[in-house]
């Protein structure tokens, strides 16, 4: 993944996340959802780290794209803003805009750098690395479950569904990432058998 492209994935991820709740349709509130949510943006990070070869620069750069995607993501929020239930969105202050970007870039880069991190730490062939690859799923089924538990009455049922969903695919491929570890493991030691 070239620079550019990582830089570009984070604004990526700034725009749907940012334009997703703009249009009344499943897809675009199923994508609100999916890119609204902390796992995704983790999930972002690590893939950035997970295509460089050094650790430096697995950290820097997703963090940088992070920065970039909340940078995008409140731009955009700012040129048409979406007003909550019963407020005009002419009463939107730009201090509530440049705020939320302020914490959110600070959080980007503080834990975008250790998602890079550990993007690059997953690369370790075996049961090495699979702590690290199973992060993301475990951030996602994590998060889902609080947002369950927390905000499910009165987010309705087509976000509970959503959420529920995210959850079994974190929890399927949790499985299938170690399932693979264990196939490599026994297809590794049956070779060691056949040549002894």
């Amino acid at each position: 993944m070239s620079v550019f492209l990582a830089l570009g994935a984070g604004a990526l991820i700034g725009v749907l996340g940012a334009l997703s709740g703009k249009f009344d349709s499943p897809i675009f509130h199923i994508t609100g959802l999916v890119f609204s949510g902390g796992w995704s943006w983790a999930c972002l990070a690590f893939l950035v780290g997970y295509t460089r070869r050094s650790k430096i620069e697995s950290a820097v750069l997703a963090s940088s794209a992070l920065g970039i995607g909340v940078v995008v993501y409140y731009l955009l929020k700012w040129l048409s803003p979406v007003a909550p239930i019963g407020m005009s969105a002419d009463g939107m202050e730009v201090e509530g805009v440049s705020s939320g970007m302020l914490a959110w870039g600070i959080a980007a880069l503080l834990f975008g750098a250790p998602m890079g991190l550990f993007g690059n730490l997953a690369r370790i062939s075996g049961i090495g690395g699979l702590a690290f690859r199973l992060l993301v799923p475990l951030i996602a089924f994590v998060e889902t479950s609080a947002r369950l538990k927390a905000e499910a009455d009165s987010a309705g049922r087509f976000v509970e569904v959503t959420w529920g969903t995210i959850r079994v695919l974190a929890v399927l491929a949790a499985l299938a990432l170690v399932g693979h570890v264990v196939w490599e493991w026994v297809r590794s030691a049956r070779k060691r058998e056949s040549r002894a």
